[in-house]
């Protein structure tokens, strides 16, 4: 077995390790675990508003927005799973532990569409009071929910960066990325499908145990691959590093800055840099004092004496790293509401229209997600083998990930448009049909008229979600690997809870969104959104226009070295 060794504060796999682990061998467990985990969290997530409204008799919209607070709690938390993986417990260790987490989660859900006493009782025909769920019956559906969420929350991510790992070159990361991500929403499809249709058309309990059984086929083919993988060992919390940064920094804030390369310390950088004592980048120079050495700063050895009053040059350049690419993450914010707004309103817009397909099969509407879906996941193949491919014969090169992310943001706003039009349409129908004061009745409009707006994004999906994850984890500090994948989804979460305040602020202030939506205007509700995503991009090329790749060069260089591999 090889070892591991640390350089410029990173885990560094050696040679002999490299050879003999990791690869395109590790990718079918890598993908049977991603597969047993998103189809287990598909079935019982994307069917848990319907479930809520008709077993526990939440209201629509409150059952909507507390989906939302879960999906963006479960969306925050990879962060903590990175940081866990990065220092401490390593991304093996982390996945195992959060499955097992995962599975005790849904195995509380199960329970509670299995056993009577822990549901309420059903609402009486014909009324519209329903009884009200005990304290016990909620704390064990939301004890239930918050557990797998959490599991969900440390693999998914984790899993992408340990995957990212068993790879050397940057054109294989990549090629890994788009496969991991259709191999996330082909899963998904099936537990949108499959499940939620088993849940809703022959038994809740059941379709919640084959959740339990899916996850539990997940983690054991992954503990089955350990012998394959290539296991990056912690080399400790890389915040602290950043943390000491931001310290030297201010201690040393009124020393005068060298002009001179050997007055930065550069030892810890690895013998390489030592040799060559490279100055410090001139943005963001006032970080610079961090590396400025003064007297008693160092040992007589030369390793640093006090960590809190100097830094390396590379800790340095790490940390400023992360503040060039922090305005683009804070675009990408406003564009992936889209996915929570478009995903849970279809749900309420789908309880209200005919969604028969012939007179013995009808769409569950937990299952509508499915279109965003497969849309994503057709695409991301048509992207990776066709579209990417063409583009590279005719520039020459492939396309960047700020590229990919710019067309997501295109697709999605026009898919809030389009779901702005399509609505409109079903309210005057609701109106003309005089259904507006008569919740709980069909308008006579076909549940495909809602496919147009999923469709749409689930296109800008596939371009914008691997472009950013590519993004991230290719412009990150290499300490924070783990942490860079997990960025995306931290993202997520906070346009969750973004959408979820804006649409709380919508309910309090107007009156667009009622408990009965035919009596509302949900239509406003998607423009307001469109307009958001409409200046938003504007923002975006503001920043990607000041961007510069730190690492493309390196990305460049890798990605030759492949192709001439390979030829």
């Amino acid at each position: 077995m090889g070892g591991e060794a640390s350089g410029n504060g990173e885990a560094q796999i050696l040679p002999d390790s490299a050879c003999k682990q990791g690869g395109w061998t590790t990718f079918p467990f890598i993908a049977g675990t991603l597969m047993g985990s998103s189809i287990a969290v598909s079935g019982w997530a994307n069917n848990v508003i319907v479930y809520m409204i008709e077993k526990f008799h939440v209201k629509s919209i409150d059952a909507t927005q507390i989906f939302n607070i879960v999906a963006a709690s479960t969306s925050l938390l990879p962060m903590v799973a990175g940081i866990l993986a990065d220092s401490l417990l390593g991304c093996y260790s982390v996945i195992w532990m959060s499955s097992l987490v995962s599975i005790l989660g849904i195995i509380l859900i199960a329970l509670t569409a299995t056993l009577d006493p822990l549901r309420p009782q059903p609402c009486q025909n014909g009324s519209s009071m329903c009884p009200t769920p005990s304290k016990v019956q909620f704390s064990v559906l939301y004890s239930g929910i918050a557990l797998a969420a959490i599991g969900v929350a440390g693999t998914r991510f984790t899993i992408a960066a340990m995957g990212a790992n068993q790879f050397d070159n940057l054109k294989n990361q990549r090629v890994f990325f788009n496969w991991f991500a259709v191999t996330l929403y082909a899963s998904m499809v099936l537990g949108a499908t499959v499940l939620v249709y088993t849940e809703e058309n022959v038994n809740w309990a059941l379709g919640y145990c084959l959740c339990v059984a899916f996850n539990v086929v997940g983690l054991t083919i992954f503990l089955l691959g350990k012998r394959y993988y290539r296991h990056v060992k912690p080399q400790g919390s890389p915040f602290a590093s950043l943390a000491h940064v931001v310290i030297a920094t201010i201690l040393k804030r009124k020393v005068p800055l060298s002009s001179r390369a050997e007055d930065y310390y550069h030892q810890k950088d690895g013998p390489t840099d030592q040799k060559r004592a490279a100055m410090p980048s001139k943005s963001f120079g006032f970080l610079n004092h961090a590396a400025l050495e003064t007297e008693g700063d160092t040992k007589e050895d030369g390793s640093i004496a006090k960590p809190w009053r100097l830094c390396s040059v590379q800790q340095v350049e790490d940390f400023k790293k992360l503040l060039r690419i922090f305005p683009l993450l804070s675009s990408s914010i406003i564009l992936c509401t889209t996915l929570p707004v478009v995903s849970t309103l279809t749900i309420l817009q789908a309880l209200t229209v005919d969604r028969h397909l012939g007179p013995d099969l009808k769409v569950p509407a937990g299952s509508m997600i499915v279109f965003i879906l497969t849309s994503t996941a057709i695409n991301l193949t048509f992207i990776d083998r066709f579209l990417f491919p063409l583009w590279q014969k005719i520039s020459g090169r492939s396309p960047m990930p700020l590229q990919r992310v710019g067309i997501g943001h295109l697709f999605n706003m026009t898919g809030m448009a389009v779901a702005s039009l399509v609505e409109s349409k079903r309210l005057k129908l609701a109106q003309s049909h005089q259904l507006s004061d008569h919740p709980g009745s069909t308008v006579p409009m076909f549940v495909l008229w809602l496919v147009p707006q999923l469709v749409l994004v689930g296109l800008g999906e596939a371009f914008h979600y691997p472009g950013q994850v590519t993004l991230y984890y290719q412009e990150f500090p290499k300490p924070l690997r783990s942490t860079a994948t997990a960025m995306i989804s931290v993202v997520v979460g906070i346009a969750y809870y973004l959408s979820t305040a804006v649409i709380d602020l919508v309910r309090r202030v107007t009156t667009w969104l009622p408990d009965n939506i035919n009596n509302g205007r949900l239509g406003n509700v998607y423009m307001m959104f469109a307009m958001m995503q409409m200046l938003n991009f504007f923002y975006f090329l503001f920043c990607a226009k000041c961007y510069k790749y730190q690492n493309e060069e390196e990305g460049n260089k890798s990605n030759n070295e492949s192709s001439n591999t390979e030829k």
